[in-house]
């Protein structure tokens, strides 16, 4: 009985060694693979390859074969002409802190270290705003392509409102869908205070700052009128450098009556001179496939599913937080 007794412990002993020891490899490997998943890279993807598919692939569905063999062989004539200008194709679609910047700034320094002055690149921007640090770095982002004289066209299929209009407006040529939502040119901060609520339960909340200003509008604090004039100016701060923005990038506008926080939809933004035409993305590729090879630059951030799971909760109940209470200049 005493050497059943002592196997099985003996068993055990081994296999808890065992778990130790697997334990630790499977905890180097994961550290080496989350590691090696912080490394990024550009895609690029040759986006004639796609339409030339699909075209084909409906063309053929009612050809007969000696048609079939014709129209590949015009296709291939047609290829040979040389096209030496390029249309750069990249994409944003962003939230509240436009985290995409980062891969923008990468997207935008690899064309230029390529691009020739007959190049363009052609953004299709999604982005309803958010914080003004993030699409501030945004537009300086693009600023960079219009300071080295690459051409810049930015496409709004659904919506450029607030820090998105402020990153449209760096383009050389704005197109919009018509019932795209354009404008939304003005700040706003809100805060809750629970200041009241403390004092109801005999609850002291004490801040202490140094400098008059460090702190403006507090969450559990006593607020006065004097901060909130404090805070007031502030937005009204932020509103004049954003209007200043849009005014140097599109001195065509007419800032003041656009300026209001109003939104508008693509058809009556071209009338106000926010965007230069209506249209959409597609048109402009399908219109530039004949003139330009288009490629679609992407920087690629390689995350495992639930290193994206999680980061997609976590963003959007940020997200969700923020804009309902607590960051102040929100664009």
């Amino acid at each position: 009985m005493n050497l059943i007794v002592n196997y099985g412990l003996f068993l055990v002993k081994i296999v808890t060694v065992i778990m130790i020891i697997f334990s630790s490899l499977l905890l180097f490997t994961l550290i080496l693979k989350r590691k090696n998943n912080k490394k990024s890279n550009l895609k690029i993807t040759l986006l004639q390859e796609k339409y030339d598919n699909a075209k084909m692939k409906i063309l053929f569905s009612t050809m007969k074969n000696f048609e079939k063999k014709i129209w590949l062989k015009k296709e291939k004539e047609k290829n040979k002409k040389n096209k030496n200008k390029i249309l750069y194709v990249l994409d944003f679609k962003s939230g509240v802190y436009a985290n995409e910047v980062l891969g923008l700034r990468e997207e935008i320094s690899a064309i230029l270290s390529v691009a020739n002055k007959n190049d363009e690149v052609l953004l299709r921007l999604e982005s309803s705003g958010g914080v003004i640090h993030g699409y501030g770095l945004a537009a300086a982002q693009l600023n960079r392509l219009r300071q080295n004289g690459i051409r810049l066209i930015i496409s709004v299929d659904k919506i450029a409102a607030s820090g998105g209009y402020m990153m449209a407006c760096v383009a050389d040529c704005i197109v919009a869908a018509p019932f795209s939502i354009i404008g939304s040119i003005g700040v706003v901060g809100q805060i809750p205070n629970f200041n009241k609520l403390l004092k109801k339960f005999h609850i002291d909340m004490e801040l202490h700052t140094a400098g008059d200003y460090k702190r403006t509008l507090t969450m559990f604090g006593n607020n006065t009128e004097e901060t909130r004039k404090k805070f007031q100016s502030e937005l009204n701060a932020t509103h004049d450098l954003f209007k200043n923005f849009i005014k140097e990038m599109r001195p065509c506008l007419d800032i003041e009556s656009v300026s209001n926080g109003e939104h508008w939809f693509g058809t009556t933004a071209l009338e106000k001179k926010l965007v230069d035409k209506i249209s959409t993305s597609d048109d402009i590729l399908i219109s530039k496939m004949e003139e330009y090879i288009l490629l679609n630059i992407q920087y690629v951030y390689t995350k495992k599913i639930i290193e994206r799971l999680t980061t997609s909760i976590a963003d959007n109940i940020s997200q969700i937080l923020l804009k309902l209470f607590f960051y102040k200049n929100y664009l």
